[in-house]
C-alpha cells in the first residue's frame, strides 16, 4: 500500500515497507532515539547559520553531489533513477522543509461532516501532542492504536515519523530504494574522502610537533653560526653546480642547433640525392628499353642474316631440272626429240641462260678463260675466239631450210664445242680446288660422256641427251662455286 506517498526526490509514487506499515511503538521509540534533539540543532543552527550557508552539512552535500552523479557517471545508475533524478526541479532547501498535504500530491475525496469532525479531533490530538514535550511518542502510539483505523492510522504513523525524519536531518522524506542507495553511496564516497583528509592532517600534526619538539631542545649560538656556514657552503655549491648546469645547458643548445643546421642540410642532401637516383633511374629505364629494342632488333637482324646466308640466289637465278628426256634451265627446255615439238626461241633462250650460268661462275671462282671469251646475250648470245683467228661463234640455232641454214649450223656446233672446252677448263679448275668433288661425265672434244654435243650428223636424242650431261655439270660447279670452299 503507498498511502499516496512519493519520494521526495525523484517524485515517484513509493510502496511502503510491510515494517513501516505495523511498526511498534518500541521500534518507534528507537527510531527517534537514534535522532538529533531538536535543542541540539536549533544550537548548531545558531552557532554556525553563516558556515552552512558556505558549507552544507555532510548529508545535503551528499545528496547534492547525488543530483549530479547521472553527469559525472559515480556510481551508475539505472535508466528509472536518472528519469527521476530529471524530473527534480531544483535543490532542496537548506534550513526548512515543507509539509506537502495529501490534497498537493494526489486528489482526495472530500469527506462526509462525520469524518471531517473526526479528521479535525484527530489533527488538534496531533498537535497538541506535538506541542506538547511531556508526553512521549510511545504514548501517541498508544493513542493512534486505541482507535484504530486502518488507513489513517498507518497514514498518520507513517507520516509522524516521516516529518520527524525530515526535522531531525538535512534529507527531506520519505525515499524511495534507489534515492536511498545513491545517497548512502555518495555519503559513503565522502566518508572514504573525509577519512583521507583526516589522515593528511594527522600527518601534518605529527611533522609541526616533531618541528616543535626540534625548536623546543634549541641550538646554542656556535652551533647555529656552524649550521649558517654549512648551510651557505651547501647554497654556495649548489649555485656552482646551476651555473654548470647552465652553461652544459648552453652548450647543449648550441650543438642542438648545429645538429639541427647538420639535420636540415642532411635533408636537402638526401632530397637531391633521390631526386637524382630517380633521374638516374629513369635514364637507366630508358636505356634499358632502348637496349631491349636495339637487342630485339640485333636478332630480327641475324635471323634475317643467317636466313640470307642459307639462301643460294644462284639456285633461284639458275634453276636447272629436268622435264622428261630434256634437261631445263628456269623452265626452258634445252634440246629436242622427235614427237615433241621444242621451239628454237625456247631451245635458244635456254643456251643464253646456260652461257650466263657458265659466265657467272667463271666470274664469281675470278677464273678467266684462255682461248675464248663468252657473250651472254640472250636468246643472241654468242662465244668470241681470243687466240687464232678471233672469230666469233653464234651460239643459237634456225629452222630454216636453205643453203645457208647449213653453214649456220655448223658455226653453232662449233660455237657447242667452245662452251664445252669452256666447261672443261673450269671442271679442271674446280677439281684442282677441290680433289674431292666427282663429276660424273668427263668432257673429251666435242662429247661429255659418251655423246657429241654437234648437232650435224647426229640424233635429235642423242644431242638432247649431252645438253642434260651439260646442265648437270653447271648444277655441280655452281653448287660447289656457292656451298664450296669458295662460297
Amino acid at each position: 500500500m503507498s498511502f499516496g506517498l512519493v519520494c521526495q526526490q525523484c517524485k515517484e509514487p513509493l510502496q511502503i515497507d510491510h515494517s513501516l506499515v505495523d511498526l511498534a511503538p518500541s521500534a518507534y521509540d528507537m527510531i527517534v532515539a537514534t535522532l538529533p534533539s531538536t535543542s541540539d540543532l536549533m544550537h548548531q543552527s545558531r552557532s554556525s547559520n553563516n558556515t552552512k550557508q558556505e558549507h552544507p552539512s555532510a548529508s545535503k552535500v551528499a545528496w547534492q553531489s547525488s543530483k549530479g552523479s547521472a553527469k559525472s557517471g559515480v556510481p551508475p545508475l539505472s535508466p528509472r533513477a536518472q528519469g527521476k533524478q530529471a524530473q527534480r526541479s531544483g535543490p532542496l532547501p537548506n534550513e526548512s522543509f515543507v509539509i506537502l498535504q495529501d490534497s498537493v500530491i494526489r486528489t482526495i475525496p472530500s469527506p462526509t461532516p462525520s469524518q471531517r469532525t473526526k479528521r479535525n479531533t484527530t489533527q488538534s490530538r496531533s498537535n497538541t501532542i506535538d506541542k506538547g514535550r511531556g508526553q512521549s511518542p510511545a504514548s501517541t502510539l498508544e493513542q493512534d492504536h486505541a482507535n484504530p483505523s486502518p488507513l489513517s492510522h498507518h497514514l498518520r504513523s507513517t507520516a509522524r515519523l516521516f516529518n520527524l525524519l525530515s526535522s531531525r536531518t538535512d534529507i527531506d522524506h520519505p525515499l524511495c530504494a534507489e534515492c536511498t542507495q545513491i545517497l548512502l553511496s555518495n555519503l559513503q564516497k565522502r566518508l572514504d574522502e573525509t577519512k583521507k583528509e583526516r589522515d593528511g592532517y594527522i600527518a601534518f600534526e605529527k611533522e609541526v610537533r616533531k618541528e616543535k619538539e626540534k625548536e623546543a631542545q634549541g641550538l646554542s649560538k656556535e652551533e647555529a653560526e656552524r649550521k649558517i656556514e654549512k648551510l651557505k657552503q651547501e647554497e654556495a655549491s649548489y649555485i656552482e653546480q646551476l651555473k654548470e648546469a647552465e652553461r652544459e645547458r648552453e652548450q647543449l643548445d648550441l650543438e642542438l642547433r648545429q645538429l639541427e643546421l647538420n639535420e636540415k642540410a642532411l635533408e636537402e642532401e638526401e632530397a637531391e640525392f633521390w631526386r637524382t637516383h630517380n633521374e638516374h633511374l629513369l635514364e637507366a629505364e630508358q636505356q634499358a628499353s632502348q637496349l631491349a629494342s636495339l637487342r630485339a632488333a640485333y636478332a630480327t637482324g641475324a635471323a634475317t642474316l643467317d636466313k640470307l646466308e642459307r639462301t643460294n640466289v644462284y639456285n633461284d637465278a639458275f634453276c636447272i631440272g629436268h622435264d622428261g628426256v630434256f634437261g631445263t634451265i628456269n623452265g626452258l627446255r634445252l634440246g629436242r626429240v622427235p614427237g615433241i615439238p621444242v621451239e628454237w626461241a625456247e631451245i635458244n633462250a635456254a643456251w643464253g641462260q646456260t652461257l650466263l650460268l657458265l659466265y657467272t661462275i667463271a666470274r664469281k671462282l675470278d677464273y678467266t678463260f684462255e682461248h675464248y671469251r663468252l657473250v651472254p646475250m640472250g636468246s643472241f648470245s654468242r662465244i668470241e675466239r681470243t687466240t687464232g683467228d678471233k672469230a666469233n661463234y653464234e651460239l643459237y640455232g634456225s629452222g630454216d631450210l636453205h643453203f645457208g641454214r647449213l653453214l649456220h649450223n655448223r658455226r653453232f656446233d662449233i660455237a657447242m664445242v667452245a662452251f664445252l672446252d669452256c666447261l672443261k677448263h673450269l671442271m679442271e679448275y674446280i677439281k684442282s680446288q677441290d680433289p674431292n668433288i666427282d663429276f660424273p661425265h668427263q668432257i673429251s672434244k666435242d662429247k661429255i660422256g659418251d655423246v657429241s654435243v654437234k648437232l650435224q650428223f647426229n640424233q635429235e636424242e642423242t644431242w638432247t641427251r649431252s645438253l642434260r650431261h651439260v646442265l648437270l655439270a653447271l648444277k655441280i660447279c655452281l653448287k660447289w662455286a656457292t656451298n664450296g670452299t669458295n662460297g
